[in-house]
């Protein structure tokens, strides 16, 4: 028996129970969500392609619990989260394990023409938009994404209609805390339409250390002719906290996407990105960063298809490995035959810290069309000692040396980020990380959350 077969099993055997605590449209996809986990490959093995040192197997076999039943598990939104999120002016959403909440005041901040709330509520509300985009941009035959759409009953959703500007940014907070092991299905739902921009802060955070989870995200974004749109994922969570996350990007004509991904505390932590272009000229900022160390590790897998002509993309990965961690990135780029005019560049950089350590790095470039510019590249060594010893000169200690050395690589990430007050912010994050401190912010608390 696989991993899957349990999640098969329960679902027929509560089938009912799962489709009475969601909607219609998310409803309407379970049956060939469970059709791929079926007759499906199955779970790619580790050594597999791109799944080099990922064992999908080994990490959905314990048997977590799942909330089919919507029970109000006691989760303390206004406890302090490591991360130190800047109390910055933004409309604070929560995912409380997978159940959608809000902060009291977090409509009252929102302009017209920008929808954010419960995925089952806008489904039921925005029918017709809901069946347009639910669903339609996730890959069913990857089996992360066909169990996150068999199992999941709710999740947020973020519609910003047509030329509308979004200028505070939107904040969803993902909180796991339980008293015994458990899954978290989320899935996050982005519409941009035509000529609109928006910036979103999803920071996942583990409240509950020694209790192992499960957190299976799915992603959508659409983003529409001209649009913008700019994601920052922060994961600050937990050594027995396990991350699937499956983020699936499709742009229009002349639209800017930017996702970073930044991973400061872990267990396990998979991240796949799936990128794509509908329209010319589009351009897409793909970056992340990881500082791992223990027993920690981050996989990075992503897939950028160029189909149109004239598009752009920039995508950068570093990671910072010590002790016995492991870091592994896997890109492709696929510029395909008439997608001339593409520009796009892959680069992966790391430092390894200690003998333990293993980085991975495979950086791949398909080009079927002759007028492109296009390079990938990846590096992978140890801190340069004669900076060290330069520093040093200057009265620096070694540690003191190692500390900033550190501190610099990650800077170019952190800097293409437009949030000034959380770039600014994040450089603080980073060092105390680097330092070992694990000081919890004061300034994530919201004692005043609603249920949707």
């Amino acid at each position: 028996m696989n991993s899957l077969t349990q999640y098969i099993d329960l679902y027929k055997a509560q089938q009912q129970l799962v489709e009475n605590g969601s909607c219609e449209v998310m409803n309407s996809h379970r049956a060939e969500a469970l059709q791929m986990l079926e007759s499906g490959p199955g779970l790619p093995p580790k050594g597999a392609e791109n799944y080099e040192t990922i064992d999908l197997e080994k990490l959905l076999a314990p048997d977590f619990g799942i909330n089919l039943a919507r029970v109000d598990i006691d989760v303390n939104a206004s406890a302090p989260f490591r991360c130190g999120v800047p109390n910055m002016t933004s409309a604070l959403f929560f995912f409380r394990n997978d159940l959608y909440a809000e902060a009291m005041n977090a409509r009252a901040s929102l302009p017209e023409g920008i929808y954010v709330g419960s995925l089952s509520r806008f489904c039921e509300e925005y029918p017709i938009a809901a069946a347009k985009y639910y669903g339609r941009i996730a890959d069913i035959r990857n089996p992360l994404v066909a169990l996150n759409t068999l199992l999941v009953q709710d999740g947020i959703v973020v519609w910003v209609k047509e030329g509308v500007k979004v200028e505070k940014p939107i904040q969803i907070v993902g909180i796991l805390e339980n008293g015994m092991p458990l899954m978290a299905l989320r899935r996050l739902l982005v519409i941009a339409e035509k000529d609109s921009e928006i910036k979103l802060l999803v920071c996942d955070h583990t409240q509950t250390d020694s209790v192992e989870f499960l957190n299976l995200v799915t992603t959508e974004v659409s983003a529409d002719d001209n649009a913008s749109v700019e994601i920052i994922e922060m994961e600050e969570s937990s050594e027995k906290t396990v991350r699937l996350s499956s983020a699936y990007v499709r742009q229009g004509h002349s639209s800017h996407v930017s996702v970073v991904g930044i991973t400061l505390y872990n267990g396990v932590t998979r991240n796949e990105y799936y990128c794509g272009f509908k329209g010319e000229n589009a351009r897409l900022h793909l970056a992340g960063m990881a500082i791992e160390d223990k027993q920690r590790q981050v996989d990075t897998y992503s897939v950028v298809e160029h189909t149109m002509p004239g598009c752009y993309t920039e995508e950068l990965f570093k990671y910072v490995a010590d002790d016995n961690a492991v870091a592994n990135f896997s890109g492709l780029i696929r510029v395909m035959k008439g997608a001339s005019k593409t520009e796009a560049y892959q680069n992966n950089r790391n430092i390894i810290g200690s003998d333990g350590a293993r980085v991975y790095s495979k950086p791949t470039l398909e080009i079927y069309d002759d007028d492109v510019k296009c390079s990938h590249g990846s590096a992978t060594g140890q801190l340069d000692e004669k900076q060290i010893f330069y520093m040093r000169t200057r009265g620096l200690s070694e540690q003191e040396a190692r500390f900033l050395l550190k501190q610099a690589f990650m800077a170019d990430v952190i800097d293409s980020i437009s949030l000034h007050d959380f770039k600014l912010r994040l450089h603080t994050l980073v060092e105390r990380r680097f330092a070992g401190d694990k000081r919890n912010c004061s300034s994530c608390h919201n004692s005043c959350i609603t249920n949707d």
